[in-house]
Parts: structure tokens; sequence; C-alpha cells
């Protein structure tokens, strides 16, 4: 009995020494956030090659699973054991998931490269003659009005300014640079030998991962029994495929949905002879990887070029890409995703704004599963605590309640 006590007095002076040092840890991070951010910063710098091998074992252990298991499936009637059948299995699934990553990489760069430095130097070159049609398009509307027309062609003097600024300052230099970068990289001389490190390292790594991924799983699951009670250990494996259906069904999906996009706008732009139909494309197909914001995001630079071809073009584009913003929200979107994350969506809209906000563009992609995860162990948490309590955790029964009898435990509504 006495040992009971002593065991109860022990879990909970560790239970406020974790509380107490996770409190300090938030304040910690909450003062010194710039050093944080800066050790976060150099610590992800220093494992990228990591990093990257580990997002790409990621999107390909589908690849490399259906290979596997569908060579050790053929060699059943082989005579082979089931060891060599999986040794055989594991090599002819590396092949091929390195084969795809290669195939995919290249192809896109050989596609895409050239022609999106054709298009951009084409808008350079054409840019003085589009400000100039743009300049007579708003003159001829605003004729009539001759206050307003002052008043919006001082800014848009102004925005034309700053930007044959910034076009003559950075966008021509850098285009030099970027020419020679993928004329380096065709010649076969690197000009980053620490990006090229970092993508060759990745690879291996890769590689590693797919192949031992079962390993490194069987030894967390052995460590994670070990360590803890066998109920938090089975909780933790629980909500670990939970995490592994959030971001692979979300982010695999939301890639797919994008390639999708991306080659619906390319055939459709082309049909209506838009300008810059790759260029748009590739914009918009990448920028929709961005769930809510996506769409919009990738139509204002677009919009824009096509502006200076053409305004009237630019009107028809416009109501494309609301056209096709609802297409992918309302059918294209749910078919592929289905309800992976089970947010709302002001839930979506606020991941995206906080995990934008503190990580930039990787963040507004990997924003609404990761927030998806807090979301739902949240919620798990305060089910619990109202168990504890011997309270209802129904949601309907808290719309109309007033207060809970403390004796009784009795709901009273307004």
């Amino acid at each position: 009995m006495k040992n009971k006590k002593y065991q109860t007095y022990i879990y909970w002076g560790v239970t406020a020494f974790v509380v107490l040092a996770l409190l300090i840890a938030l304040i910690f991070t909450i003062i010194e956030m710039e050093k944080v951010k800066q050790a976060f910063d150099m610590f992800f710098h220093i494992l990228a090659p990591i990093t990257y091998g580990a997002v790409l074992a990621y999107l390909l252990a589908p690849i490399y699973n259906r290979v596997r298991f569908g060579v050790i499936s053929l060699g059943k009637n082989s005579g082979l054991s089931l060891k060599r059948r999986e040794a055989l299995g594991g090599f002819a699934a590396t092949l091929v998931s390195v084969a795809v990553l290669i195939a995919v990489v290249v192809g896109l760069t050989a596609m895409l490269i050239p022609q999106l430095i054709n298009s951009v130097r084409g808008i350079i070159e054409a840019l003085p003659a589009g400000i100039n049609n743009l300049q007579q398009w708003l003159e001829k509307i605003l004729e009539d009005n001759a206050d307003l027309e002052a008043t919006v062609m001082q800014y848009y003097d102004m925005g034309v300014t700053q930007l044959q600024v910034w076009v003559t300052n950075e966008v021509l230099p850098n285009m030099d640079k970027v020419y020679n970068f993928i004329s380096g990289l065709s010649s076969g001389v690197f000009t980053v030998l620490n990006i090229v490190k970092n993508i060759l390292i990745g690879m291996i790594v890769m590689v590693y991962l797919l192949n031992m991924k079962e390993k490194l799983m069987t030894q967390a699951k052995m460590i994670l029994y070990g360590v803890f009670p066998l109920r938090i250990a089975n909780k933790v494996l629980e909500e670990g495929r939970y995490v592994h259906q959030v971001f692979g069904g979300f982010i695999i999906g939301k890639l797919v949905d994008s390639l999708i996009i991306g080659i619906l706008c390319f055939v459709l732009l082309n049909f209506m002879r838009m300008p810059y139909v790759l260029l748009v494309s590739v914009i918009v197909g990448v920028t929709n990887v961005i769930p809510f914001f996506g769409p919009f995001i990738g139509a204002v630079p677009s919009a824009f070029l096509i502006l200076l071809v053409s305004p009237v073009k630019c009107f028809w584009f416009l109501g494309f890409i609301l056209l096709l913003q609802q297409f992918d929200g309302n059918i294209l979107g749910p078919k592929i995703l289905g309800d992976s994350t089970g947010l709302s969506s002001f839930w979506v809209l606020f991941s995206i704004l906080l995990f934008g906000g503190l990580f930039g563009f990787v963040g507004m992609i990997i924003g609404v599963p990761t927030f998806a995860v807090f979301y739902k162990l949240l919620k798990e948490l305060i089910v619990w605590l109202l168990e504890r309590k011997k309270l209802s955790a129904d949601l309907e029964q808290y719309g109309r309640l007033d207060y809970i009898d403390e004796e009784s435990k009795t709901y009273i509504e307004k």
C-alpha cells in the first residue's frame, strides 16, 4: 500500500516536471524566436540531403511497394525461396523507383526549362509594347472621366516605372545567370556543387530508406513497446497510422490533383489561344498544390502577363480560372482527396495562414494535414478529460447548455 502511495507521488512529480519543462521551453521559444529559428534553419541545412531523401522515399513508396509485391507474387511458381523472391522484388522495385524519379526530373527539365526561358524572354522583349497597349486601352476606357483618368494614369505610371526598374536591375541580370546555369547543366558543368551534392546524397538516402523502411518500422515498434506501457505504445502506433493516412492521402493526392489541373489548364488555354500557355499552366499547376489560396495565387501573375498582351483575353482568363477553381474545389479535388483531413473550411484557411506565416511556401502545403493531426489529438484529449469527469462527450448536448449541476451532473438547458 505504501509503495502504491509512493508510486502515485512519483507519477505526479514526474508529470509536473515534464509539464514545467515544456512550459519553460515554450516560453524560451517565444522569447528567443529568431535564435530558435536560426538553429532550426542550420539543423535542417545540415540534414538537407536526409530531408530530400526522406521526402522522395515517402513519395515513391507506393510505386516501390507495388513493384516489390508484384515481383514476389509473380515469383511464387518459379521455385525460388521467399527470401530470394523478396531480394529480387526489392532490387526490381528500387530500379523502377529510381527510373521513375530520373524520368520525371529529366523529362520535366527538358520539356519545361527551354520553353519557360523563351517565354520569360519573350515577355521581357514585348514588355514595352504591352505597357503601351495597356496604357492606350486604359485611356480609351477613361476618356469620358478626366479626373478619374488622371488619378488612374498617375498610379499606372508609378507602377510601370517600378516594374521597369525591377526588370532592368533584377530580372535581366538573373536571366543571364539562369541561362548560364542551365547551359552548364546541359554540358555537364555543375556550378552549384552544394545543390548537386544534396541531390545525389538525397537519392542515395532515398534508396536506403526504401529498402530498409520495414526494418526501421520494426525497430521503432520494438523501442516503443520497450520504453512505454502497452496502452501508450498501442495509442502511439494508432496515431502514427493516422498521421501516415492523412499525410499520404493529402500530399500525394494533392500532387496528382495539381498535375491534372496543370495539364487541363494547358489544353484549354491552347484551345482559347492564350499567350504564354506553358508558363501560365506551370504557374497554375504548381500553386494549385496550396489548398484554398493556390488557384488565386497562381492567377495573379498569370493574369498580369496576359494583360500586357490583351486586356480582353485577361478577363477571359480570369473567368476561366474561376471556373477551373470551382471544378477543382467541388468535383476533382473531393474525388481524389476525399475527406482526408476531416477539417472544415475555416480550419483549412486557419492552418494555411498559420503555417504559411511560420514556414512559407512549404508551410502552406503541409499546414492542412499537420493541423488535422493536431486537431484530432486535441479532440481525443478533450473527450478523454470529459470522460474522466463522467461528462458527456456528445457535442450536441452542449449546444443549448446553460450549466451542469455539480451534484447530479444534470445538463440544464437555457
